[in-house]
């Protein structure tokens, strides 16, 4: 009897021993990936002290995001809700333009006119448009399949901006020279042509309507920009966390995802379909032929993989860590609003860093 006294007593003091001294529940972050559901502003949302993260640098991080013309911010972990900001009147509800992060939308409904039997990305782009799309001489278009297209090795001139017949002129054989373009619409182009529908009537029945995002296609001063709130900038981040497939059902086909953010070419090995590549040995730049040695942005996680847009409109995809991570805002440097890769990623990181690690 003695014995089972003292067991009891020892029971008790262990539990005791665990609780706070206000019985506050222990906070445990779900390890199971959460979907927001479809057709509902609904969002399950986690904490960052149930992620053991350091809660003193989150003023840190929102006065740098301000600092730097922010608009708005997210963290996703697990799809679930993190962080959410909004800055400088901009609300839930406004949509911000993506600029060249959209190229990752066109990367994507590319993927999925493939797997419709529509596309065949090998297949050279006068297939689809028929010859005399650009003003190269016929067999150097040719040349030029729809994998050209979400490379950047079409090898057009990048020089002029505005994609119309006269500016499509020749520079390089395809394959052989990347540089960053605008000549990817053409794929928007190329999905319109092989489905007889335009090609935003496309893009929203195969892809939009599937996980929820709302948005709209705007034509800009040189290129067609995609518009959208926040958290359907992150319902795409989500997607593409999750290869592709959006709560059980594969949207994108899966082995055509690997590839959009897998290295697509040896010249710049930091550059998939339309995506940006973190970790790898070199990169290239936007209106440049130089390559840098080293990793895109330092201070990421060498696996992440990013959406880029003009005025660092930003996705950052990050599996290692299950977690998805978006900025809209005007330029973080006015003077240097850039295409896409800027200082601002890595300043950027070092913050979130301070949080997360």
């Amino acid at each position: 009897m003695k014995q089972t006294y003292l067991l009891l007593v020892l029971v008790l003091g262990l539990v005791a021993s665990c609780s706070t001294s206000d019985d506050a529940p222990i906070e445990v972050p779900d390890p199971t990936m959460y979907f927001p559901p479809v057709g509902s502003n609904a969002w399950e949302t986690t904490t960052p002290s149930s992620l053991q993260w350091d809660e003193s640098q989150i003023d840190a991080l929102k006065d740098f995001l301000i600092r730097t013309n922010s608009k708005s911010f997210m963290i996703l972990v697990n799809g679930r809700i993190v962080m959410e900001e909004y800055f400088d009147g901009h609300t839930a509800q406004e949509p911000w333009e993506w600029n060249s992060a959209g190229k990752t939308l066109v990367s994507a409904t590319t993927g999925i006119a493939q797997q419709n039997g529509l596309v065949d990305i090998d297949t050279k782009v006068s297939d689809y448009l028929g010859e005399n799309w650009t003003s190269m001489h016929q067999e150097k278009e040719n040349l030029i399949t729809v994998r050209n297209l979400l490379t950047m090795t079409s090898g057009i001139d990048d020089t002029k901006q505005l994609v119309v017949k006269s500016n499509l002129t020749y520079v390089a054989d395809a394959g052989t020279r990347w540089a960053y373009g605008n000549v990817f619409q053409k794929l928007m182009d190329v999905v319109a042509a092989s489905s007889s529908t335009e090609f935003e009537t496309y893009f929203n029945t195969h892809l939009t309507s599937k996980i929820g995002m709302d948005g709209f296609w705007n034509e800009g001063a040189i290129f067609t920009i995609f518009h959208s709130t926040t958290r359907s900038m992150a319902r795409f981040g989500l997607l593409s966390l999750n290869g592709g497939s959006w709560d059980g059902e594969q949207i994108i086909d899966a082995s055509f995802f690997t590839e959009c953010v897998t290295p697509s070419q040896s010249i710049n090995p930091s550059y998939g379909y339309l995506w940006w590549l973190n970790g790898k040995s070199q990169f290239m730049v936007p209106s440049q032929q130089n390559v840098f040695p080293g990793s895109l942005v330092p201070n990421a996680p060498s696996d992440m993989v990013a959406a880029m847009g003009a005025k660092d409109q930003r996705i950052y995809v990050v599996p290692s860590k299950d977690m998805v991570v978006i900025r809209m805002g005007n330029a973080s440097d006015p003077d240097n609003p850039n295409f896409a890769v800027s200082g601002f990623d890595n300043a950027l990181w070092e913050k979130i860093n301070a949080l997360i690690n």
